[in-house]
């Protein structure tokens, strides 16, 4: 009797067993269906060309609404970067997930951007999503496949819609229209990517269009110290502001869009730029107020505890993982290179990862040319915490490009204009020293008590284990990323080719040969500079 009873137990065991394991198998299938069939997230990403300020970071003379919105209704990030502040490279260090120098000769300004380096919305058409842009994608320069066919690196091109600008510094691309025709022709059964990429606040602007937008020069609350605090460099100021408000107006219309047929909850809006505005001292350098830039993200289906503001550092490299993982595919998915950035999806969920988040890397090669030889001049930096560390590796070049040359990597402007009368008053000079003359081989900056970076600390011996750390931790950091300025091979980012008119610039010019180079006045020539 004990015997039955025991084989009893050990049969009805043994089929509970498998009850539960067949339980477990069906419950794992309808999981599997269920995420199978579960929508797929939308990517909407917003990027302005040379914006640095926007409203809800509490600038009183830039209103910005649409940007506000997304920061209310998600996140706010007050620590956000670029690796390389001009718009080439750091679009390709957007798309890829990989600092500049990581990037060969897609590191410089009007480049061949190399074959091997895949974008994310190319990993996002492979792996089944619905793709496009309008406005300005990755560039200026080229890029072609292994046939030498046009790659679309952030989706299938939508201009075709036009608007009259409302001034004449405006493009007449209408964005949000373009944006209407790319959903009228999407399949619902797939998600979509869209790259809302605006051609402002670029440079040029129409000159005191401002005053017909009401803006006051006394809006202006504070100029930056090393310009000319006056009535022509604040009017400058706020009629760049008027395209930011462009850029934002557009962004109004998308989202307005996006809500009237029920995609706005699904969809992760990213709205960031470039690099910061188009200013001496700030566009084309690798200073604080050259790389920082604004950036909000809204999911109203992903977001936890919305409205929150984030501290933690982030770089544009940080953008491709992110959209990568929100969407689904992983990197081997994704057919990209190795992506050095790292996703900050923890912080969209708002949970505790233990991630070291409080620096970022940046630094440059070449730029625009105006040098002999097309030279760059390269930096590298490292933000830790409060501060900010770089190493010019060339100093005996000029930094902004050479006088004769206009300062080339500097666009020309009111503000350009009278930064460069400024060197002809010994009171003044000093203006123009920070924004055009050559620097010393290290820097130092307390960011946050110093935010303009306008005294270096570098000789300073109570800072000297700071900046000792801050070097050695740059320098590791590089190794590991195979820069070839950590192993002597740096010179290879002049040898690569300018793909612009204005390649040899500085030899073209001294022979006389007028050459095209519509972004600097004839003025910011100092042919007549001692050297």
């Amino acid at each position: 009797m004990n015997s039955i009873k025991t084989l009893t137990f050990k049969y009805l065991t043994m089929n509970i067993h498998i009850l539960s394991l067949l339980s477990v198998a069906t419950i794992a299938q309808v999981s599997i269906a269920t995420a199978q069939t579960a929508p797929r997230v939308n990517i909407l990403f917003c990027v302005a060309d040379d914006a640095g300020h926007m409203s809800a970071y509490g600038v009183p003379w830039i209103n910005t609404p649409a940007f506000d919105t997304v920061a209310r209704n998600g996140l706010l990030f007050n620590n956000m970067y670029t690796c390389n502040a001009k718009s080439a490279p750091s679009r390709a260090a957007m798309i890829t997930g990989r600092n500049s120098w990581q990037l060969e000769e897609a590191c410089n300004h009007w480049p061949n951007f190399p074959e091997k380096f895949k974008s994310y919305p190319e990993a996002l058409a492979d792996n089944g999503y619905y793709v496009g842009c309008t406005g300005k994608g990755w560039g200026p320069g080229y890029a072609v496949n292994s046939r030498g066919e046009n790659r679309n690196l952030t989706g299938q091109v939508w201009n075709k819609r036009k608007l009259t600008p409302p001034t004449t510094g405006i493009s007449d691309c209408d964005y949000a229209a373009n944006f209407n025709d790319f959903l009228k022709s999407w399949d619902k059964s797939k998600p979509f990517c869209f790259w809302y990429g605006a051609l402002e606040p670029h440079r040029g602007y129409e000159y005191e269009s401002s005053k017909r937008f009401g803006k006051n020069i006394n809006d202006i609350d504070s100029v930056p110290s090393y310009w000319p605090d006056n009535e022509v460099v604040r009017r400058d100021m706020l009629d760049y502001a008027v395209e930011v408000e462009h850029f934002d107006k557009h962004l109004g219309l998308i989202l307005q869009s996006l809500e009237e047929i029920g995609e706005l909850d699904n969809t992760v809006i990213i709205v960031t730029s470039d690099h910061n505005m188009p200013f001496p001292r700030c566009k084309g350098q690798e200073y604080y107020n050259s790389n920082h830039i604004p950036m909000a993200v809204m999911w109203k289906n992903g977001i936890r505890n919305p409205g929150r503001q984030i501290n933690e550092y982030i770089s544009v490299i940080d953008l491709a993982p992110t959209i990568l993982k929100v969407a689904g595919i992983s990197e081997m998915q994704s057919g990209m290179q190795a992506i050095t950035g790292r996703d900050f999806v923890d912080l969209l969920k708002d949970e505790n990862t233990g991630i070291d988040r409080n620096y970022v890397m940046i630094g440059k090669e070449r730029h625009d040319v105006g040098r002999p030889n097309d030279q760059g001049y390269p930096i590298r930096g490292l933000i830790r915490g409060d501060f900010l560390y770089l190493k010019n590796f060339k100093p005996e070049r000029w930094p902004a490009g050479d006088p004769e040359t206009g300062y080339m990597n500097v666009d020309g402007s009111p503000t350009k204009t009278e930064i460069l009368k400024a060197r002809h008053n010994p009171k003044t000079k000093y203006l123009w020293q920070l924004s055009f003359g050559k620097r010393e081989t290290e820097e130092l900056y307390n960011i946050k008590k110093d935010p303009n970076c306008m005294v270096n600390l570098i000789q300073k011996k109570e800072y000297a284990c700071i900046k000792d750390r801050m070097e050695e931790e740059m320098t590791k950091r590089l190794l590991d990323q195979k820069d070839p300025r950590m192993y002597n091979k740096g010179d290879i980012f002049d040898k690569y080719p300018d793909t612009s008119e204005a390649h040899d610039f500085w030899h073209r010019i001294r022979n006389g040969e007028r050459v095209p180079a519509d972004w600097i006045n004839l003025s910011d020539f100092e042919k007549d500079f001692p050297q």
